[in-house]
């Protein structure tokens, strides 16, 4: 009985160890990002049999003129994108609205009818109704850095489909820097360079994850409060 007791312990123990070791490592957050974050070049076929030319191309390695910047433009290429974004917006509203009636009745004697309780009577009602509602909304958002990508496809017409992620671990957590979007090569400068402001249909986002970024969300039970709450 003392053994069986002592295995159960352990097997206990080590639920807990396991579960433990699953906190320790935790996952990435959710990406809004839903295409890989980087892609391999072809891979490289055979040198093709000498012809006795002096410049000959390499089949699988593109043509790579020898006196030009080397921009990106095949796959497995990397850009450096210098992130400048920065935006403000800002919004105001008002409304006012307001409504008034009155109504008067008088009731004059009849005669002849047993109206002398109603005689001279008069009503007067009066009804006011007002509205005033105002709203004022202001955001500013500011993103500095680099971050170098990945072209994992070239378009029909020469644009580049390129993606990013930059994972930097700071103490206990760990900061995802991801990018994603079209890249005109016209826009890309010497050194290989090019603007985030550049980049069509980007995508940038900036998480983390650790004990520091889970203090600052809700529990999930007082999430469930607030969104069956009738208040």
């Amino acid at each position: 009985m003392k053994k069986l007791i002592s295995l159960h312990s352990l097997s206990i123990v080590s639920a807990l160890a396991l579960g433990l070791s699953g906190c320790a490592h935790e996952p990435a957050p959710h990406s809004i990002i839903s295409q890989p974050s980087t892609a391999r070049p072809a891979l490289a076929v055979e040198d093709p049999e000498p012809t006795g030319g002096i410049y000959q191309t390499r089949p699988g390695y593109g043509y790579r003129p020898i006196f030009e910047d080397r921009r990106a433009r095949q796959v497995g290429d990397t850009i450096i994108v210098t992130l400048n974004e920065s935006t403000t917006a800002s919004k105001k509203s008002s409304a006012d609205a307001s409504r008034a009636t009155s109504s008067a009745l008088t009731i004059s004697p009849i005669t002849g009818l047993p109206t002398l309780g109603l005689a001279n009577a008069s009503l007067t009602g009066t009804n006011t109704t007002k509205f005033a509602g105002a709203g004022d909304a202001a955001a500013t958002n500011t993103f500095t850095g680099t971050i170098t990508v990945t072209v994992i496809e070239v378009l029909s017409n020469g644009n580049m489909v390129v993606s990013g992620e930059k994972q930097i671990a700071v103490n206990q957590g760990t900061e995802f820097i991801r990018l994603a979007g079209i890249v005109n090569p016209a826009n890309i400068l010497s050194g290989n360079t090019v603007s985030s402001t550049q980049i069509a249909d980007a995508k940038l986002e900036y998480k983390a994850n650790g004990f520091v970024n889970d203090a600052q969300e809700m529990g999930w039970m007082q999430r469930a409060f607030l969104k069956v709450s009738p208040f």
